[in-house]
């Protein structure tokens, strides 16, 4: 079917439709995902580099959160906290994805661990290649709870939040994290 030279289209598809509503027309407490996504695409991005070790996948795996949370925003009761919700499936993702290299590898050769392009290994410097090597070698809530807390300086009850965990166990998680950091990389406390 064509359209006549100047003619609107017929039909908008459902997401097109919605970009087009004004955001105070919006049903009250509906999740904006798309101020979110703009606001903190980049960080989450940089999270899930940090977990799973290369830009594609940490990418895809950004990209399928907030699709999901897209899907299923009418579902979300505070949209206080879709961020953290976000995050979490963000983590989730990040996991699964771990968990699907870690079966693979499992049948096959041994885990190499992702290398650095040229160019970003020009850029950082070795100090924080080794600190980014030993966070790669902490167990998986260690490195999350870490990663939160110093490269995203989120407080401990958003980390809980995140992680689905008490703050207690934030705390302790965080503390236990520190000093295998610190044993790894060779540091007295």
């Amino acid at each position: 079917m064509t359209q006549a030279a100047g003619e609107a289209p017929k039909r908008l598809c459902y997401v097109e439709a919605e970009l087009l509503i004004p955001q105070d027309a919006r049903a009250p407490g509906q999740v904006d995902v798309a101020s979110i996504f703009a606001e903190h695409h980049v960080g989450l991005v940089r999270l899930a580099l940090i977990m799973v070790g290369d830009q594609a996948t940490a990418e895809d795996v950004v990209q399928e959160a907030f699709a999901r949370t897209h899907a299923g925003r009418a579902r979300l009761r505070d949209a206080d906290r879709a961020l953290a919700y976000v995050r979490s499936a963000v983590l989730n993702g990040c996991r699964s994805v771990l968990r699907r290299r870690a079966t693979v590898l499992r049948r096959a050769v041994p885990y190499e661990p992702p290398v650095w392009s040229a160019e970003s290994a020009a850029m950082l410097g070795e100090e924080r290649r080794e600190v980014l090597l030993a966070l790669h070698g902490l167990p998986r809530r260690q490195r999350e709870a870490l990663t939160l807390r110093y490269y995203f300086d989120l407080t401990d009850q958003e980390i809980a939040e995140t992680m689905r965990v008490s703050a207690s166990t934030v705390r302790s998680t965080i503390t236990r994290g520190l000093a295998a950091l610190g044993r790894v990389l060779g540091e007295e406390s």
